[in-house]
């Protein structure tokens, strides 16, 4: 049960030489300091183990707060009168977690928040476990009909380098991966979203999978527009079965110039997850494939078209695809 504090004090009325015991609240006691040197212990594909300095001012109980990166869903959970804790929920390989943490004492009161801290969780549970280091100093160079101009400093990693990421983050519900670039720039799609905002940011890799913690973002300086397409895409789903399936992707140039190697990145639009393809090479980032050409294909003349395969599996949805983008230009999805 909570116990609240009181104060005696003596009021004498002189008239009447009676005394009076009077009991008051007591003046509001002053809340626990903020939590110091929050750190991470240890962290895992799925868990992440923070800890931190106690608090002044009789704590109680510590209340953990941490929100993964580019969502709209955050988790809170009270660890009691300890300083450290292992969270679970909501952890996920290659995800990127901020924590604070404040203490709570036993009339209720909350201590300002510790330092912010951002943890990125590994792709593996062993051998290369250590991140790239972010991408820095994104910018914007420029905005035309191929799309929004990307440059940043390169990241580095203790072992191989490979990569980096491109993503677009509509500022609220959904971050959507792009395309991958293994220099220092990328021509993103300017695509419309649900929320109408359009902000751009990039994630290192590594040779065993880890990402880095995300560049900071950038917005296009124009609305979103919908810009001048120079190819069109077709989807096809042509054998579905329970838990799998095989779609046909036909990629045709509708520019006036040759296309010279090409990389093709298609969102699909339920859960499915490819297991081989044919007649291109693929990776699969969340719900975007992106297939690049073999060396006997990767030149399309203008209103040519290429067709490649993909053999996969789903378990809720095998929806078509939702867009597509070449070479980090928009398609036209027919």
């Amino acid at each position: 049960m909570r116990t609240h504090r009181f104060r005696v004090f003596l009021t004498v009325l002189l008239s009447t030489g009676v005394l009076f015991l009077v009991a008051g609240p007591a003046a509001a006691a002053a809340p626990p300091s903020a939590p110091a040197n929050l750190h991470v212990t240890s962290v895992s594909p799925t868990s992440v183990t923070v800890a931190w300095t106690a608090s002044t001012g009789d704590p109680v109980d510590y209340s953990l707060t941490y929100w993964p990166a580019f969502g709209d869903v955050g988790y809170g959970q009270h660890v009691g009168n300890v300083t450290t804790a292992t969270v679970t929920s909501g952890i996920s390989p290659n995800g990127q977690i901020q924590f604070t943490v404040q203490a709570i004492d036993a009339d209720g009161n909350s201590s300002p928040a510790s330092n912010p801290l951002v943890v990125v969780t590994p792709a593996n549970t062993s051998g290369d476990m250590t991140a790239p280091t972010a991408p820095g100093n994104l910018t914007l160079t420029g905005v035309d009909p191929a799309g929004a101009h990307l440059t940043w400093a390169a990241s580095t990693d203790d072992v191989e380098l490979t990569g980096y990421y491109v993503y677009l983050f509509d500022g609220w519900y959904v971050s959507r991966y792009l395309g991958t670039s293994t220099g220092t720039s990328f021509t993103a799609p300017i695509l419309n979203t649900q929320t109408g905002m359009v902000r751009y940011y990039v994630r290192a890799h590594d040779a065993a999978g880890n990402l880095s913690i995300a560049s900071n973002q950038v917005s296009t300086t124009t609305p979103p527009t919908t810009p001048a397409t120079r190819c069109k895409v077709a989807y096809k789903t042509t054998s579905d079965w329970p838990g799998g399936f095989v779609a046909e992707v036909t990629l045709t140039n509708t520019a006036a110039t040759v296309v010279d190697g090409w990389s093709l990145a298609v969102s699909l639009g339920g859960d499915q997850r490819v297991t081989s393809s044919w007649a291109a090479k693929w990776v699969q980032s969340g719900s975007t494939v992106t297939v690049t050409n073999e060396t006997w294909n990767a030149t399309i003349q203008p209103g040519a078209a290429i067709t490649v395969g993909l053999v996969g599996t789903y378990t809720k949805s095998n929806t078509p695809a939702t867009t597509a983008a070449l070479n980090g230009a928009a398609c036209t999805l027919a």
